[in-house]
């Protein structure tokens, strides 16, 4: 639904801030989904650390060759007490202290589940600490069975936990925080888009208030109503929203936002600044405070190093190892083609890698043989707006073949060109020579080398746009890192099976 409606109301004198005892009871938070979420991490957690003593204790007694039962506890044995006591608790107390409970952290990113490992990196060095200070014979064998099984049914459970999240988002809208915008009209949309890019991040804008009023504003339609000269706080409470969020040049108004902020203690709303600067992740922007100016640093893309060292070497031995456990597929695949249609089992054509080299990519041929030929009568059937060719229904592909591009298995034999160095796992998808010159913003993604997968692939693949595929593909330059590359190949595998925006 379209919104062309503004209301203006004059602006009530500002406050500077609720009053109120530091030490008394402080306004409910207005979104209250945290709290159960929280309540269901901390006893998936329990469970899980609980499970994990489980299965060390199961593995010694057989070691041992014991057969009491397992919850066996006579008040002697302190590794009962401590396996199924201690531990847990004070497992749960060094994730809540290491902010693995945060709710800035949950159902979305990847730092909930750093925070989890180093808790649990803690956990070990204190048992480990503990045990040699008391000089007490622990196993090993024992505290690594524990501390892996942990961390790993951990880590699956807030998987599970994010997933449920992340449906409970999209399908009912629970679990979301319903937020106000405000600035002018451009930036309040520029934010409304790249909130609403993705449902599982649980951001719902419901209202936009505008900071320099709706003149320049009027007729021109609006996914949410469009407020001006309201009082902000107001408006948040008969809208039902949870969340302020400041965007663009409204964000520069220091004593703007301060008295905002003041406006909004006691109240039981968030207020977030969404700068003018978009497409940058986390970890290359800083806050470095100097004399209360709050000054934002964004670090330079980190394309060199021993993180890029890594992803290489990793590249390198992940494709040579997949390519000898995956042979006999890649066997029973090539005959399939044979059988579909004479003719080369592989097709390879010029591509654009690595500092605009050129080079053969390997994939296994999915059309007929006159291909090519045909092309330049479909060129006014092309459903793609970009460099790419793509039909949904693309007559030149056979039946076989249809079916390797729905389950991606065509793209298989490019770990040749990942072992040759010419790509890598995860990166851009690599582009055609042919179809122009890359210059301006396109040229950015020969930075890097192009990938397998890559994030536009695991965002809608054939099915976004040329503009949305290059911004992708540069928000992945611009942020690259290796934790990114190992959750763009897990996200890749729910995409295959998915087989959206195969064709």
């Amino acid at each position: 639904m379209r919104y062309e409606s503004f209301e203006w109301q004059e602006q009530p004198p500002p406050s500077n801030g609720v009053p109120r005892n530091a030490w008394g009871r402080q306004s409910r938070r207005r979104s209250r989904w945290h709290r159960p979420y929280t309540f269901a991490l901390v006893l998936l957690d329990l469970l899980s650390v609980l499970g994990a003593s489980f299965i060390a204790s199961s593995l010694e007694k057989a070691r041992a060759g014991l057969n009491q039962p397992w919850l066996f506890f006579d008040g002697t044995d302190l590794f009962f007490f401590f396996a199924y006591i201690a531990l847990p608790l004070g497992w749960l107390v060094v994730l809540w202290t290491n902010g693995s409970y945060d709710r800035r952290y949950l159902g979305l990113g990847s730092e909930e589940f750093k925070r989890v490992i180093r808790a649990s990196v803690t956990i070990v060095a204190a048992v480990s600490l503990l045990a040699f200070a008391t000089k007490t014979d622990l196993s090993r064998g024992t505290v690594a069975t524990v501390s892996l099984s942990a961390v790993i049914l951990i880590l699956l459970g807030r998987v599970l936990a994010r997933q449920v999240l992340h449906l409970a988002r999209r399908h009912t809208g629970h679990g979301a925080h319903r937020m106000v915008l405000v600035g002018t009209l451009p930036e309040a949309l520029e934010v409304y888009t790249a909130v609403t890019r993705s449902p599982a991040a649980g951001l719902i804008p419901v209202a936009i208030h505008l900071t320099d009023g709706f003149a320049a504003a009027r007729g021109i339609e609006t996914p949410v109503p469009v407020y001006a000269g309201r009082d902000v706080l107001s408006l948040v409470r008969e809208v039902g929203a949870d969340t302020i969020a400041v965007c663009g040049s409204a964000s520069a108004e220091p004593g703007e936002l301060r008295r905002l902020a003041w406006q909004l203690e006691g109240t039981g709303v968030d207020l977030v600044v969404a700068p003018q600067l978009t497409d940058i992740a986390g970890p290359r922007v800083h806050i470095r405070p100097i004399e209360g100016l709050p000054l934002l640093h964004v670090e330079e893309p980190t394309l060199s190093g021993p993180g890029w060292l890594i992803k290489n070497l990793m590249d390198r031995a992940a494709a040579g190892f997949g390519l000898l456990l995956i042979s006999p597929i890649l066997a029973v695949i090539a005959i399939g083609i044979r059988l579909s249609d004479p003719g080369p089992v592989f097709f390879r054509q010029t591509r654009v890698g690595h500092d605009g080299r050129t080079f053969k990519v390997w994939k296994f041929r999915t059309m007929y043989q006159d291909a090519e030929e045909r092309k330049a009568t479909l060129e006014e059937l092309n459903e793609s707006d970009g460099m790419l060719f793509k039909m949904k229904h693309d007559p030149r592909i056979f039946a076989f073949g249809q079916k390797l591009r729905a389950t991606s298995l065509d793209e298989l034999p490019q770990l040749i060109n990942v072992l040759k160095g010419e790509m890598s796992l995860v990166g851009p998808r690599p582009l055609p020579a042919d179809d122009g010159d890359y210059l301006g913003d396109v040229r950015r993604r020969l930075l890097v080398r192009p990938g397998i997968t890559g994030l536009w692939q695991v965002s809608g693949r054939s099915d976004l746009s040329w503009d949305e595929a290059v911004r992708l593909d540069l928000y992945y330059v611009d942020n690259w890192s290796l934790t990114y590359d190992l959750s763009i190949l897990w996200r890749t595998i729910f995409v295959v099976l998915k087989r959206k925006g195969a064709y």
